[in-house]
């Protein structure tokens, strides 16, 4: 009744507002079953799968006027059981995904600030890796410039873990500071994306304090992407420089190369190949770090779903050559199917007498949608371990691993309330 009584009083409050508003509320609420047996890494002996069911639910709020946009969006994010039946206080899963305003300060020229995900091009390098129930978001300011011949985004953060009268050493695991330039520019069958990232990270030293620091690497990069009538095609390629959070010196870059064919209306076929760079032996040597680092993507999106790299493990060793395709198939707009495999290669030496081959996987997916709002999706990946993987992990164990789940989606549009313009000459 309160929060009724709550939404009444603001819709009341933008009714005597002048000009254009709008207001939504809108929800999410999405469980999900997994099956874990060789996920992530290989599985090792003497040990059960993981089975359980993780769930996210958010409630969002959006606000806007033709000068303002407000968003908020509070989550909950658990695991069924973490939580006793008669839980009186739980701190466990709620937090603040978004809390922010993107407010126009002349034509074309904006500042958006606050809690946000930040998202550019294919995800490849900032992305809000939805695939995580947690989901990732920023604590950011961003000015945007965008006429309507290019875009222009220029970002910034500084992360400290509170208030405090002395010191600035950030232990929360994130980074310390962040700038990045954003270019982006459409013509009619091609558009290209220029990103620079200037990326520090808090070193701490535990025995002389007066060594504490952060330290930079930079990132340079340009996104490419064509639609040729039934053949689109995207590119990355970005280049590492700077130091590493141990102060060696950075040199690393990442190349892809894709094609999609839209065979028929209801099939497309996809083809490419990824190149990270890596260090010999799985570990920077003499000073250098040559193993790129995808910093803030959406990696579960790419180099296969069970997420064997770049998903919070992989980084600093022997880098990937993932050489991929997929087939995609729609049954009408409601259902498809979508059978995606994967051979990978270490880009940089395992050892002396082994080879590059870490192993192939087959991921299949697909999706239903219910209703409007309802949607359900099931999917199945296997890995083919190689002797490499097996190193790089270290488990010779010789397993199966697989990974299987199933998850469904609800997201109603819960309140709409817009308010037109109004002719001035009538007021």
């Amino acid at each position: 009744m309160k929060v009724s009584k709550s939404v009444f009083l603001f819709l009341l409050i933008l009714s005597f507002t002048k000009g254009f508003s709008q207001f939504t509320i809108d929800a999410e609420l999405r469980p999900r079953f997994e099956y874990r047996h060789g996920y992530k890494t290989l599985f090792p002996d003497n040990a059960d799968p993981a089975t359980f069911v993780s769930q996210r639910t958010r409630l969002n709020f959006g606000y806007k006027t033709e000068k303002l946009h407000f968003y908020l969006s509070p989550q909950d994010v658990r695991v069924w059981g973490d939580v006793p039946q008669l839980n009186v206080a739980d701190e466990n899963g709620f937090s603040l995904h978004q809390a922010w305003a993107d407010v126009l300060l002349i034509s074309e020229l904006s500042l958006k600030i606050g809690r946000q995900e930040i998202i550019y091009d294919d995800q490849r390098f900032f992305g809000n890796v939805g695939w995580a129930q947690q989901g990732r978001s920023h604590d950011a300011a961003i000015l945007k410039y965008e006429p309507n011949f290019l875009k222009f985004h220029f970002g910034a953060a500084y992360n400290q873990d509170g208030e405090a009268l002395t010191g600035n050493i950030l232990t929360t695991n994130t980074y310390k500071s962040l700038q990045y330039l954003w270019f982006h520019k459409e013509w009619e069958q091609l558009s290209a994306s220029f990103l620079f990232v200037n990326n520090g990270l808090q070193y701490i030293d535990e025995i002389d304090e007066s060594k504490n620091d952060t330290r930079y690497s930079q990132t340079a990069g340009l996104h490419l992407k064509a639609n040729l009538s039934k053949f689109n095609f995207a590119s990355n390629l970005y280049y590492q420089f700077g130091k590493d959070v141990a102060n060696n010196d950075l040199s690393a870059y990442l190349l892809s190369l894709e094609a999609n064919y839209s065979a028929l209306e209801s099939l497309k076929i996809g083809l490419g190949g990824e190149l990270q760079s890596g260090n010999d032996y799985g570990a920077p040597s003499d000073g250098e770090n040559k193993a790129f680092n995808p910093l803030y993507g959406t990696n579960h999106k790419f180099n296969g779903f069970m997420d064997y790299f770049y998903v919070g493990n992989h980084i600093n060793n022997v880098g990937l050559l993932d050489l991929y395709g997929n087939v995609k198939y729609a049954f009408n707009k409601q259902s498809n199917v979508q059978l995606a495999f994967h051979q990978f290669f270490a880009a940089a030496e395992i050892d002396d007498n082994t080879s590059k081959d870490l192993g192939f996987e087959l991921d299949l997916v697909t999706s239903h949608k219910l209703s409007q709002f309802v949607g359900i999706q099931a999917g199945y990946s296997h890995f083919f371990a190689a002797e490499g993987i097996e190193i790089v992990k270290n488990n010779f164990d010789k397993n199966t691993n697989n990974w299987g789940w199933v998850m469904v989606t609800i997201d109603p549009v819960l309140f709409t309330w817009q308010k037109p313009e109004t002719d001035n000459n009538n007021q």
